[in-house]
């Protein structure tokens, strides 16, 4: 698979997936076991490699984030 960069990073969500987790008080551990509730089989070095922006987010793995975190999707890229 081709690999896609922005500003360097594989993603623009990942920055605000971390600042959410954190203020919900969630391990990256326990988000991938919500993201799992939603479907989406992840791990912890998945939720690592997203936040750090080396992994690029997948659009299903972005609307899970959407619901667990209730948040639209243009907030989670940055749009809004």
């Amino acid at each position: 698979m081709k690999k896609f960069q922005y500003e360097g990073r594989g993603n623009i969500s990942g920055i605000r997936i971390r600042e959410l987790r954190i203020q919900r008080h969630l391990s990256q551990s326990a988000l991938a076991a919500k993201m799992q509730t939603q479907g989406v089989v992840v791990e912890q070095d998945v939720i690592s490699r997203i936040e750090h922006g080396a992994r690029l987010v997948t659009d299903y793995e972005l609307l899970a984030l959407v619901k667990i975190f209730e948040v639209s999707s243009d907030w989670l890229i940055g749009v809004e």
